[in-house]
């Protein structure tokens, strides 16, 4: 009987192909918003568009119906789509009747009942978003944000590479990085730990990108009677300091979870350590 007591072989380390970087690229553009109906990005490519037209005359007009377009399809929130519109009363204006529409969950509701309807308003994103994850994982997205970002974000947040999609769809959608960080915590692609630093970014200024360009950044329009801009600063200078607390949050908690750590996930690590020798 043959005695081996040569040690297990480690494992190989897992091979990035250049599809993988490419399907990567596609989840960052397609969960950022670049290429949403009303980014700076597709209105640029219009602008250059009709300028084209301009100079050209007889050029086919396929650029305007076609690529426009086709920009907007590469962006989660268009292809997510939204509910119709439901007729929710008449008003006489002007001795003329105009209708007034609303969403399907209507006005006025309360309760759980309300609970429900956003409940039920929030299972496409969520099922949408999970279904593409696992498409581009399958491509090799996620092996490569893993190599690719925990160079960045390991250092900055304590988080994995990994947890790169997450942090990029919840820029756009409070959605899209809530169901991913759920995803990657129940396959244990990142810790309880690293779970609640992930929220804490997340938490603070959800949606950053989607909620100031389409709240935030109408402040910017606003000019005093001198004609001057009333707003003493850029766009750009608030983006950046809202990212830029987000992540000081984050390492707040990081700071906190490493001075006092749950209990309960130290006796799982010393479990599975044990479990491990």
């Amino acid at each position: 009987m043959s005695n081996d007591n040569s040690l297990p072989a480690e494992p190989k380390e897992l091979k990035i192909r250049v599809g993988a970087y490419f399907a990567l690229f596609f989840a960052i553009v397609f969960f950022s918003g670049v290429f949403g109906p009303t980014s700076s990005a597709t209105l640029w490519v219009a602008s250059q568009i009709k300028e084209l037209h301009v100079q050209h005359p007889g050029l086919s007009h396929w650029l305007t119906d076609w690529i426009v377009p086709l920009l907007s399809t590469i962006d989660f929130t268009t292809l997510n789509g939204s509910f119709g519109k439901i007729l929710t009363g008449v008003t006489q204006v002007d001795n003329a009747l105009k209708a007034t529409n609303g969403t399907y969950r209507g006005t006025g509701g309360s309760g759980a009942m309300e609970g429900f309807l956003f409940a039920f308003g929030l299972i496409p994103s969520v099922m949408f978003a999970l279904a593409m994850i696992n498409v581009l994982e399958h491509y090799g997205a996620l092996n490569a944000a893993r190599k690719l970002l925990s160079i960045i974000l390991r250092p900055l947040l304590g988080i994995p590479g990994v947890t790169g999609l997450a942090i990029i769809g919840s820029l756009q959608s409070t959605d899209v990085g809530a169901s991913l960080t759920r995803a990657l915590a129940d396959e244990q692609k990142i810790n309880a730990k690293e779970k609640e630093v992930l929220t804490m970014f997340q938490f603070s200024g959800g949606a950053m990108i989607t909620n100031f360009f389409s709240s935030g950044a109408v402040l910017f329009t606003l000019v005093l009677a001198s004609g001057e801009l009333a707003v003493p600063t850029t766009i750009g200078a608030c983006i950046g300091v809202i990212f830029i607390m987000k992540i000081v949050g984050a390492n707040i908690m990081r700071l906190y979870l490493t001075t006092f750590p749950d209990k309960d996930e130290q006796t799982q690590q010393q479990s599975n350590a044990t479990t491990q020798k």
